[in-house]
């Protein structure tokens, strides 16, 4: 029997701290109370020394490029880098080649997780505008949601058929979850700024084209279809003051709608276009001071429930194209925790919040089973982390197989030191097990 015994930690969950010891048996916790004593001589002995010990991240927007895009990345590379940063399980996206548009190609992509995955796994059904019955076979117990892309972004899966649209919402039998841009707006824009610089468009003008016009009118078509059809929805990456002002300050608990916000959308702003141009070109785009503030405010309020990473790595040589031919996306899984941790470090959110934003409601949302908290008879998915050991991003220890990140440079103050993936050392002071312990996430609905 694989055994744990993590003592003299700072247990992070439930919007409580609390320190006690914690014993991990095979891939469940078994007890957490003060004082535990070391079972056997085979018990592998932890002293957290008052790190904080929190539930692994549940991060439910990546995108690992497996298949038919493995040279920006794939589930092996990108999950090895995840359990890095702290990130124990994730929801990967459709949008790869071939697009998991249909059931048979979507279990061909677990197949591939269940080989080659470091952190636990799901994976969203794609649609389209007339894949309706494909949706229909899907099991809610199996797949966590189906995703809508209501403006094109990489691998161009829109659906903009009214009719289709309206039928998603009101007969799929998995959540719905969307990508907010208006297609038509956007458009019009980028005709705009083509025919004045050619494919040359200063990226400062990026948030211009994938406009928060663009994102309110879509968001805001998004809501009103899951209020008219009672669908349980699910907004990816909002980015502006006027969006995340649509949705409830209630409970989660009484929440059909629910909506997230991404690490770069907190980090960055439209003023960093000038030092990091096209590796921060995502979309929906980086957009202004005052939206980045009212996205922090809005997470306090209650109005946005999740932190994810939107996590989509392309080549260096792909980003540093010219505007109209650098690919949006960039590569966050491994840094997003320790980039939220900044913001604890300043006082700008507590711990608390940030677990219930990256672990609690993540799990909560999808009603993913036995993750997510730390509970007698959870799963062992857990992030020791040290408030106080400093490390600098560099191209030394950049996990990712795009080799490059945005946060090159940055100087974290706090840092991950061992992730629990399943009850077993996934990752330990730098060092990475390589035996794959992610298993398939299952859905309590």
């Amino acid at each position: 029997m694989n055994r744990i015994l993590i003592k003299n930690a700072r247990i992070v969950n439930e919007n409580k701290i609390i320190e006690s010891d914690l014993l991990i048996e095979d891939d469940r916790i078994v007890k957490i109370e003060k004082n535990l004593s070391q079972v056997n001589n085979d018990t592998i002995l932890i002293d957290a020394g008052g790190k904080y010990l929190i539930p692994g991240v549940i991060d439910d927007q990546v995108h690992f490029r497996e298949p038919g895009l493995t040279h920006k990345g794939d589930i092996a590379s990108e999950s090895r880098a995840a359990i890095a940063g702290g990130i124990t399980s994730y929801i990967e996206q459709p949008n790869t080649n071939p697009p998991a548009v249909t059931i048979e190609a979507l279990e061909a992509k677990y197949e591939i997780a269940a080989k080659s995955s470091y952190a636990n796994y799901a994976f969203n059904l794609g649609a389209t505008n007339d894949n309706l019955e494909e949706i229909k076979k899907a099991d809610p117990k199996r797949i966590p949601g189906v995703k809508v892309f209501m403006g094109s972004s990489t691998g161009n899966m829109l659906v903009d058929d009214e009719h289709a649209l309206s039928r998603i919402f009101a007969e799929s039998p998995l959540p719905v979850i969307t990508h907010c841009e208006d297609e038509a707006t956007i458009t019009f824009n980028f005709e705009q700024y083509k025919d004045r610089y050619g494919d040359d468009i200063p990226i400062e003008f990026h948030p211009d084209i994938r406009s928060r016009e663009a994102c309110f009118k879509s968001t805001s078509l998004a809501v009103e279809l899951a209020k008219k059809h009672g669908t349980r929805l699910h907004v990816y990456h909002i980015s502006t003051a006027e969006e995340a002002a649509l949705f409830s300050t209630e409970p989660l608990a009484k929440k059909k709608i629910t909506a997230e916000a991404c690490v770069h959308h907190l980090w960055f702003s439209a003023e960093d276009y000038a030092e990091k141009g096209t590796l921060i070109k995502w979309n929906p785009s980086v957009k202004e001071l005052t939206d980045r503030d009212a996205l922090w405010k809005a997470l306090k309020e209650g109005r946005l429930d999740v932190i994810a990473t939107d996590h989509a790595p392309h080549t260096l040589e792909e980003k540093k194209q010219v505007y109209t031919k650098a690919p949006s996306g960039g590569p966050l899984v491994q840094h997003a925790l320790p980039a939220m941790l900044e913001y604890v470090r300043n006082e700008a959110f507590s711990i608390e919040m940030m677990v219930t934003k990256m672990c609690h409601n993540p799990a909560t949302i999808f009603n993913i089973k036995d993750r997510g908290f730390i509970r007698e008879g959870a799963f062992a998915d857990l992030v020791l982390i040290d408030m106080s050991r400093p490390w600098k991003v560099s191209s030394d220890n950049i996990l990712y197989k795009c080799g490059w990140s945005p946060f090159e440079g940055v100087t974290f103050r706090s840092r991950v030191t061992h992730t629990f993936v399943n009850g077993r050392i996934a990752f330990e002071n730098g060092k990475i097990s390589e035996s794959k312990k992610g298993q398939r996430l299952e859905f309590d609905r």
